[in-house]
């Protein structure tokens, strides 16, 4: 057993997916700035380069891919927790993999093991961490955050089948999870991002700006931390089993 990271009494903690980059960059220091402990989740070892408070003590190490390792991080971030509550879980980690010229794969192409792996990380591994960490969730009356994607609701050109189809039943199991977890004090809601202007845009994303998004540019990822902040705070306690879209008017 790890040793538990102590908890200021009236410090509330996040713990959160997909940090190292974009959306889970930009949600760590909004975050951090009000005051939250974030307890981290990724693939990779803690980096110099993510600058915030407590920032090694505070990350856990998880491939989200294998099941089995998120059943063991699961308890590793308990023990973090120290048996204190949890205030909200952010499941933002996501993958999108493409194919050797870079682009996507089709319902046609997709090898049926990648299926299996885009699944686990954004489908199977949100619902595992809620559950693994229900008990903490309750005891603060705290939140869930599901981000998807605008991908789950129409084709995109550049998101493969396997990444929209796992958006698209990740915003459906957000209904299920506000349905069976509200009873247990824990609100569910999701985030649906459109073109954020992150590192890994694809080339071709400033045509899509141009003739399918009214506001005429990309969204921040300051913006979309800011609606996740909202969700997880007072404002939004009575908000639960809400796909919010943060994409300037494109699902229109």
């Amino acid at each position: 057993m790890m040793n538990a990271t102590p908890r200021l009494d009236n410090a509330r903690t996040l713990v959160l997916t997909g940090a190292s980059r974009g959306i889970g960059h930009a949600t760590v220091k909004k975050f951090s700035a009000g005051g939250w402990r974030v307890i981290t989740v990724s693939r990779q070892p803690f980096s110099v380069l993510c600058p915030w408070p407590g920032g090694e003590k505070n990350h856990v190490q998880i491939d989200l891919a294998d099941p089995d390792d998120v059943g063991r991080g699961i308890e590793e971030i308990r023990d973090r927790l120290g048996g204190g509550r949890l205030d909200a879980l952010v499941n933002n980690a996501a993958i999108s993999p493409k194919d050797e010229t870079g682009g996507r794969f089709g319902a046609i192409d997709t090898p049926f093991d990648l299926w299996r792996q885009v699944f686990n990380v954004n489908f199977f591994a949100p619902v595992a961490l809620a559950r693994g960490l229900m008990k903490e969730l309750s005891e603060a009356r705290g939140c869930v955050v599901n981000v998807t994607s605008i991908a789950g609701s129409r084709v995109h050109p550049f998101a493969g089948s396997a990444y929209a189809t796992s958006k698209a039943a990740l915003a459906a199991l957000t209904r299920e999870m506000a349905h069976d977890f509200g009873p247990r004090g824990i609100r569910v809601n999701a985030i649906a991002p459109g073109e954020i202007d992150t590192s890994i845009l694809s080339p071709g994303t400033e045509k899509i700006v141009e003739e399918q998004i009214p506001m005429r540019r990309l969204g921040t990822p300051d913006e979309v931390a800011d609606v996740i902040h909202f969700l997880c705070e007072k404002g939004a306690s009575y908000v639960s089993g809400a796909e919010i879209q943060i994409n300037g008017g494109q699902h229109v």
